[in-house]
């Protein structure tokens, strides 16, 4: 609410803020535009089989000399150790693994937006400090699918939110194991797809949101193959033999609610099944009933990321890349890579660097309040005033904002919903001594005629 006394001052001085006043908005409406052509975001899933956190994730996170490029970081840990004892400490505490990362992005300027846990299921998102203004509507969500849904060590975990206006959502997901279960993951999958409803009425469900990350333990296989065409595929680099294989490309081309998602090429060895603190294909076997030596598992692609856009509309172009169509949001991948580096479970794991194309829409999907507390600014229970000075609005009136700008952050940190603020007696005075003299030109203007 500004409140303002009618000081009469020189109409140029007036017309020079009003222009001064419609710049400022245009600046920082270029701002937040410029600030939102690329949000950049890297995305972690790794199983790590009850270890403890490895002592550098340097390249893990992609971390340079140079500082973080990144934006936000999203990890989705499998299997973080979930004992009875452990979990229980864990409800009262953050867990190892939160920690050990809250350590890691705390001096970078990062801070912990949200996480969810669901006995061996974690999701933790960091974002830099600048973003938090404008990411709203955080919400997260569990379902359990082991022992028919009364378990969870398998099943999902989101944490959804508004950012920059858009409504994104991440989904960690352990699924069932072994080749024979391909079609159980399916059900699975798609019960969670059911499940999680969040109580918002333009967004009511998983689906429903601009842009959905599917990643986590997926569990699918190398279908049909033996172990030895497996692994001599896998010696030469010749992904491209297994991928018609796998289990996940299979279904996409068979289940329709699978088609929407996206997935990068697989370029990397496949990132399961290894000995410990190695790049070497498991060796040891699976000890059977009687004590005999078991098949060896076969090496799969278990640990994937995938996304889908809402309504998005592709075409491939010449060269076979995927070209998108007008969308307030879009998805690029920039990096999809296994790293073989971490040992301390027999999955290695996968990173996604992703560049968000985030349109910029209207003001309204900016709206978030944070008022300092000043001379000119006083609030009651119901209401918060701002004093301006009258030299500073615009005679003409119109629809406004107030905005905070916090050179901190350089950013918007706060702003108001629209408000009007109506002509002065001034300015309605020249309008209309505008209108009369417009009126006596027209009046006597000459009559326009032809020649012949």
């Amino acid at each position: 609410m500004a409140c303002v006394e009618d000081i009469s001052s020189d109409d140029e001085i007036h017309e020079e803020v009003s222009r001064t006043l419609d710049e400022a908005f245009l600046i920082w409406g270029k701002k937040l535009k410029d600030k939102c052509q690329e949000f950049r975001l890297h995305l972690v899933t790794w199983n790590v089989g009850t270890a403890s956190p490895p002592p550098d994730v340097t390249s893990l996170l992609q971390l340079s000399s140079q500082g973080p490029s990144m934006d936000m970081y999203v990890i989705g840990l499998q299997e973080v150790n979930s004992k009875i004892i452990n979990f229980l400490s864990d409800l009262a505490f953050d867990d190892p693994w939160s920690i050990f990362f809250m350590t890691v992005f705390s001096p970078l300027g990062y801070i912990k937006l949200s996480s969810v846990r669901m006995q061996g299921l974690l999701l933790l998102v960091f974002v830099k400090h600048a973003h938090i203004p404008f990411i709203r509507d955080i919400h997260t969500h569990y379902t359990r699918t082991g022992l028919y849904g009364y378990w969870g060590n398998k099943g999902g975990v989101t944490i959804r939110m508004s950012l920059y206006g858009h409504m994104i959502c991440f989904m960690n997901c352990h699924l069932p194991a072994h080749i024979e279960n391909a079609e159980q993951r399916l059900d699975d999958f798609e019960k969670i797809l059911e499940m999680q409803q969040f109580e918002d009425e333009n967004v009511p469900n998983i689906l429903d949101h601009d842009i959905l990350f599917w990643f986590g333990d997926l569990n699918f296989r190398i279908a049909d193959y033996g172990i030895h065409f497996v692994r001599e595929s896998i010696s030469n680099s010749r992904y491209n033999l297994l991928w018609e294989k796998d289990q996940l490309n299979m279904a996409k081309k068979k289940e329709a609610f699978l088609q929407e998602f996206i997935e990068g090429p697989l370029q990397f060895k496949p990132t399961y099944k290894f000995d410990l603190h190695s790049d070497v294909y498991d060796t040891r076997g699976q000890k059977t009933l009687f004590w005999f030596n078991g098949k060896k598992r076969k090496p799969a692609w278990t640990d994937r990321i995938l996304w889908r856009v809402k309504n998005l509309s592709q075409h491939p172009s010449e060269d076979g890349d995927l070209s998108e169509g007008e969308q307030t949001i879009s998805v690029t991948l920039n990096n999809y890579i296994s790293h073989m580096s971490y040992g301390i479970s027999d999955h290695k794991p996968v990173t996604g660097t992703f560049g968000l194309q985030v349109a910029f829409r209207h003001v309204n999907d900016y709206v978030t309040y944070a008022w300092v507390k000043d001379d000119e600014i006083s609030s009651s229970e119901d209401v918060t005033q701002v004093y301006i000075s009258a030299d500073e609005i615009p005679h003409a009136g119109g629809e406004f904002l107030l905005c905070y700008y916090s050179h901190n952050m350089q950013s918007i940190a706060g702003m108001s919903q629209p408000f009007q603020i109506q002509p002065s007696r001034r300015s309605e005075e020249k309008e209309l001594a505008q209108e009369n003299i417009n009126g006596i030109e027209k009046l006597h203007s000459p009559e326009p005629y032809n020649e012949f």
